[in-house]
């Protein structure tokens, strides 16, 4: 006998369906093994480039260059964290910080999604992450040293950074000002860096002040952090040694920002993620520093 009618179309529905799935299974694969990084460009005077193609991008993995796929302007919402130092020691820049925030919270907000925290004493939040930018504006000009106070860098940076991990934005920085005062803190450096690699934040700090090494505890353990914290999240680390630097310094943070390109590259097959994703320049004049995209299934 043969087989009854309704099996057989049942049969071939089953074929077709796994014919269906093995063609699409390669472009699927494909997709998967693709990657993101936002990587700002700058030139010899710390100016955005524009107009660069994927020849021009070189992204490596744990040292192993990879295959640049496609460059676009990147376009995706930013969480940006704006970690100000209040303490005593900030207190003859406090002026310069008002102006210089101000301007870039109303730059960064329109488009953007930005949190202000201060350092003295302990982490505070003092505006959650809003596009609401008057009151970014009224937060930060409004912003007084406390006496007798230390600053907390390291902590804030680690409870800034366990927030970002739980936000689905693609794309996050965090953004310290300071100065150089004493650190309270029993953190290691180590730690905290773990922590912003995990939250796939690139930190920019913007130093005031010229950051002496000392072996106490706290100012050992920023010293070291200062050195490894923004070069390990694909950020950078801009000092300023007079506070009149300061609203340049962070008008030209913004506008770099604002003008990262989105760089897609492959990655092979593979079980385990890399430790490490470096992006550079294939051009001399081009400095290039970048983060990984946030939230891609497989890291």
């Amino acid at each position: 006998m043969g087989m009854p009618f309704r099996k057989l179309i049942t049969l071939h529905v089953a074929v077709l369906c796994g014919l269906t799935a093995w063609l699409a299974a390669p472009s699927l694969l494909a997709q998967a093994r693709e990657r993101t990084l936002f990587v700002s460009a700058l030139d010899k005077d710390d100016k955005p480039v524009e107009g660069l193609g994927p020849d021009a991008f070189v992204v490596r993995e744990d040292g192993t260059r990879r295959e640049v796929l496609r460059v676009s302007r990147a376009t995706e919402p930013i969480d940006v964290a704006l970690l100000v130092d209040n303490s005593t020691a900030a207190d003859r820049q406090i002026t310069y910080m008002r102006e210089a925030l101000s301007a870039f919270v109303a730059r960064m907000a329109p488009r953007n999604k930005v949190a202000v925290v201060t350092l003295a004493d302990r982490p505070t939040i003092r505006v959650d992450y809003t596009d609401d930018a008057p009151r970014l504006t009224a937060s930060v000009g409004s912003l007084f040293s406390m006496p007798n106070s230390g600053m907390t860098l390291l902590d804030a940076i680690t409870e800034v950074s366990t927030g970002l991990a739980k936000r689905e934005t693609p794309r996050a920085v965090i953004v310290a000002v300071l100065t150089d005062g004493p650190e309270f803190t029993n953190r290691y450096h180590r730690d905290v860096v773990k922590a912003l690699r995990g939250a796939k934040a690139a930190l920019h700090m913007v130093t005031i002040g010229q950051f002496y090494h000392r072996e106490e505890h706290g100012i050992r353990e920023r010293s070291y952090f200062l050195d490894l914290g923004p070069v390990e999240s694909g950020g950078q680390r801009i000092p300023l040694l007079v506070p009149t630097g300061l609203a340049p310094a962070m008008e030209r943070l913004a506008t770099e920002l604002l003008s990262q390109y989105k760089v897609v590259y492959s990655r092979p097959e593979s079980l385990i993620a890399p430790e490490k994703v470096s992006v550079s320049s294939a051009r001399p004049e081009v400095t290039m520093h970048g983060a990984p995209a946030r939230g891609e299934n497989g890291d």
